[in-house]
């Protein structure tokens, strides 16, 4: 059946139960506190066992989970603690992916990772025979790099640095191979092997020889793919092994091994509140649902990592905000400008003037709820103490072709136990706009590179 989201002013969701109120310009949000810390279920098992969802018709799904959970000290903190040092990576992040959009693109790679922090990782094979290792998912970088010994300068990670020279698939990439000239930071060292660097906005960065190797997924083992063996890694990286690029670019997972999936991907990312089903990553075939409604990619001419997409309006209460326009979104010819969509950005950024728009749209419609103080980048919040549920304004972006209405837990969010509630969007003195994970929660996100475009499916994860 097809999806006609024009005609419905919100969703459900499978994690937060929304109830349909009378009003078509208003919702109720169900309250629920900050996530309590949890453990890491994959660090018990053995490596062989892998967390997967399923496994058929040269479809494969992993799970995914929240990045804190592999620092040591999440285990004795806060929810409070875990969500400022959310907001600090975020607050990074945002300002890296902002300088690489505004950059002229001929320096030393800038990656939308922010302190090594892409939000989620999963668990891969690497190697043969294959040694598995925590990867952080990226969609804001391209290439895919692990630390390896013998290490110049390594960080401390989950599981024993990987060792090249106890794996069979192992190769070198030379100087002259067209793989190293895609690098967009390259060297030679003396036995004629291709050198590669990323660098962070923190000033982070990872060193060391391009190389190929075979990745492995369950029972699927994909060959050839180039990756970063990096023998100096410095900075924030938590405690993964490294980075799964998942990014636009050639170099990218998707770009290298696309063709053996259809050149297609989705992931789904839980609500944090909620421990019934883990997040998952699925390529292949499965990775599109029928009920994905789909907007077209754009092409930045100057940079090919990230996923543009077309926002034409933002309604709020169910009547799209005025001042907001497709202009100011516009990704114009020269690269600046225009909306991103990002797995490791938590908090969606819009540019300042639409923003302010949405925001006070959106205050309008809320001024029942009694106000509370600012909190950290949030200017709207609320204090919902003593309360179980609340009326909100319905909210909904309006993409070339796709219309997402928001479930109210996307947008209206816990910032403390104490039931402090702000407006989960803030707004940036830069042109680029960036769709953060929070309003990603509990729709499939597709990115169909065959046929270049990237699509929403509400109710998505309960593939």
């Amino acid at each position: 059946m097809e999806e006609k989201f024009s005609s419905i002013p919100f969703l459900f969701t499978i994690f937060f139960t929304l109830h349909l109120s009378v009003s078509a310009n208003y919702q109720t949000l169900i309250l629920h506190s900050l996530p309590q810390p949890q453990s890491l279920s994959w660090a018990t098992q053995h490596s062989s066992q892998l967390q997967v969802e399923s496994f058929h018709d040269n479809t494969l799904s992993l799970q995914l989970h929240d990045v804190d959970l592999l620092s040591p000290s999440s285990f004795n903190t806060t929810p409070h603690a875990l969500f400022k040092l959310r907001l600090r990576r975020d607050a990074v992040r945002v300002k890296s992916i902002s300088s690489l959009a505004a950059n002229d693109f001929s320096s030393s790679v800038i990656s939308g990772l922010s302190q090594g922090s892409g939000e989620y990782f999963t668990r891969i094979g690497i190697g043969t025979p294959p040694k598995y290792a925590y990867l952080v998912l990226d969609t804001g970088s391209d290439i895919v790099w692990i630390q390896c010994s013998p290490c110049r300068k390594c960080y401390s990670q989950s599981d024993p640095i990987f060792d090249p020279s106890n794996s069979s698939s192992f190769a070198g990439i030379s100087c002259d191979s067209p793989l190293c000239r895609r690098l967009d930071s390259s060297g030679c060292n003396s036995r004629n092997k291709c050198l590669y660097q990323v660098s962070y906005g923190d000033g982070s960065f990872t060193f060391g020889e391009f190389s190929t190797e075979t990745f492995k997924f369950r029972k699927t083992s994909v060959p050839n793919i180039a990756f970063g063996c990096g023998h100096d890694n410095e900075g924030l990286f938590i405690a993964a092994a490294g980075l799964l690029g998942l990014g636009k670019g050639k170099l990218s997972f998707p770009g290298q091994a696309g063709s053996r999936f259809g050149q297609k991907f989705s992931y789904c990312l839980v609500d944090r509140t909620s421990s019934a089903k883990p997040s998952y990553i699925v390529f292949g075939e499965s990775a599109v649902t029928r009920n994905t409604i789909f907007t077209p990619l754009l092409t930045n001419p100057k940079l090919d990592t990230f996923y543009y997409v077309e926002l034409t309006g933002i309604s709020v209460g169910g009547t799209r905000v005025p001042s907001v326009t497709p202009e100011l979104f516009k990704l114009d010819a020269e690269g600046n400008g225009g909306v991103i969509v990002d797995s490791g950005t938590s908090v969606t950024r819009l540019t300042r003037p639409a923003y302010v728009a949405v925001r006070d749209a959106f205050r309008l419609g809320a001024k029942d709820l009694k106000r509370a103080p600012n909190y950290s980048l949030f200017d709207t919040c609320f204090d919902l103490s003593g309360k179980t549920q609340v009326k909100v304004p319905t909210l909904a972006l309006h993409f070339n072709g796709a219309d997402v209405a928001l479930p109210a837990s996307n947008y209206l969010i816990p910032v403390n136990s104490e039931g402090r509630f702000c407006f989960g969007f803030a707004g940036t003195n830069s042109g680029l706009s960036i769709i953060g994970n929070i309003q990603q929660q509990g729709f499939r996100v597709v990115f169909d590179l065959a046929g270049s475009r990237l699509g929403f499916a509400p109710r998505g994860c309960s593939y």
